[in-house]
Order: C-alpha cells, then structure tokens, then sequence
C-alpha cells in the first residue's frame, strides 16, 4: 500500500465506452481532485474499438479510410507516444489521478510510483513482468508498441528471460490544473492486424512485426480477460486503499459535453487544435 492510502480515493470499475469520452473522463477525474479532494483509479475498455493518436502525432500517420471501414474511432491523447488500437477485448487500460503536490516531481519517480499496482497486478496474473532491463531501437515511429522500448515506462514479459522479453504494456503521464494524470494499456491478446492496420498503408508494416515484437496476458498467463481485469482493479484499489466508486451524474453530464467539444472533434483529432471544456482555447 503506497504512502497515498491515506487520502481519499476511489476505484471505478467502468463501463465500455468511446474513445473521445474516455478521455474526457480523465480530465472530470482532474477536476474532482482538486475541487472535491478526491482521487481516482479506475479500469475501463472502449467500445466502438479506437485508435488513441500521441498527442504530436500527425494525422497523416493514420489510414483514415481502414478505420471508417472496419469501425475504429479515432481520437488524441493528452499523453505523448504513437498511436494505440484499443478495444473491448484485447486491451485493458487504467487511469491514475492524483493531485501533483502529494506525488513526486520528478518523473522517473512518479512513473516508478503509480507502475507499483500494475506490476502487482501483472504478479497477481502470473505474468513475469517488469520494467524493460534496456533500451530497444523504434521499429516503427507511429505505433507506440512498436517505438522505442523505455526501461523508465515500458513493462515487458517474461522479465526473467532475456533477450525473449515483448513488451506487455506502455504507461504515460501528463500534468493539468496541478493534477498528474497516469494512463496506461495492458494487451491482454493481440490484434495484430487491426494495430497495424489503422496506419499508413504505404509504410508496408506486416502484422508478423507487432507479434515479434509485443506480448500478452493470455500468452503469458493463460488466464480469462474478466479475471484480468478484476485482478487489475483488485491491484489498484489495494495501491491506494480505494474504495469502491462510480461515476456522478454531473460527472458524467460534463464528459459528455468535453467529449464533443473536444476529443470528438476533427479539429482536435487532426488538428491538435487545444480547448478547454467551456470551448476557450488554451
């Protein structure tokens, strides 16, 4: 239990839902820990499946005519890195809020500090997994499990067994109204395919080259997703002495309007064209 625990927090178990709303909810999660002085933890999926762009990615990046055939929304992180296909199924993610002031400046420290649940997570799973031990060279600059392999944020599977090693999961931070905000995907299987696939088609990237290089919980574990998913949770309420928790109905009125006037819009999806919920830009 992490030195935090005795703060107010609470874990959500949440719903299934689209791309531009689950990323507004991380910023109404901000807005709760600094009026109402509680934090949050929470476990979600996104349905319709997504691509979550990097913050300065570029559009063009992306294969916009396979993602309007196959059903994939498109939406942008607050976070840097490449691009993520997430889904109901394969993909499992988390989100940590907390107030800046009660967790580390510095950010190898906080990484090290809020990656605590998921690497206890992932030991309750079975999966030996760990930070990446070393540096390993971008495959492919657009997708963020084919980048660079960051011993600092990247888990990898198995840990123990060197040189064999796929990454597992990626983690990022941001900073906003003097809150950090940690988001994180676990790939509990693959989709090779769709992950390359949202993508420019003109670069050539094979599906063999995302299974090279990235790994899973079902590989790894062989356990069920819902129990993955529990055990997450699970994890991150212990971290943090969470309790059980959902969201309000204002919480969930003003994701709504954010996610529309933001995370939803083509001028923030191509453009990174930066508004505040109340539409002002920032």
């Amino acid at each position: 239990m992490t030195e935090l625990a005795d703060r107010e927090w609470r874990l959500i178990r949440d719903d299934p839902r689209d791309g531009a709303t689950q990323m507004a909810l991380e910023e109404i999660a901000a807005e709760r820990a600094l009026e109402d002085d509680v934090r949050t933890v929470r476990v979600y999926s996104w349905e319709p499946s997504t691509l979550s762009l990097g913050y300065r990615q570029d559009a063009a990046s992306v294969d916009w005519e396979y993602c309007d055939r196959e059903g994939i929304d498109v939406t942008r992180r607050q976070t840097g890195g490449g691009g993520i296909y997430h889904d109901r199924y394969a993909d499992i993610s988390y989100t940590i809020v907390a107030p800046a002031d009660e967790v580390p400046g510095d950010l190898m420290d906080c990484y090290a500090l809020f990656c605590e649940p998921i690497l206890e997570a992932f030991d309750r799973m079975g999966v030996d997994a760990d930070f990446a031990g070393a540096e390993q060279a971008s495959i492919y600059y657009p997708s963020c499990y084919l980048r660079d392999i960051n011993p600092a944020h990247d888990v990898v599977a198995p840990a123990s067994v060197e040189g064999e090693a796929g990454k597992i999961s990626g983690n990022a931070q941001y900073r906003q109204r003097d809150v950090v905000i940690q988001h994180g995907s676990l790939s509990y299987d693959l989709e090779p395919e769709r992950h390359v696939g949202v993508f420019d088609p003109e670069d050539d990237l094979e599906p063999e080259t995302f299974v090279d290089r990235v790994t899973s919980i079902s590989e790894q574990a062989g356990i069920d997703r819902e129990e993955a998913v529990e055990t997450l949770g699970d994890a991150l309420a212990d971290w943090c002495d969470a309790h059980e928790g959902e969201w309000r109905a204002d919480e969930l009125e003003r994701a709504d309007d954010l996610a529309e006037r933001k995370y939803g819009t083509d001028a923030w999806v191509r453009d990174r064209e930066v508004l505040e919920a109340a539409g002002r830009e920032r």
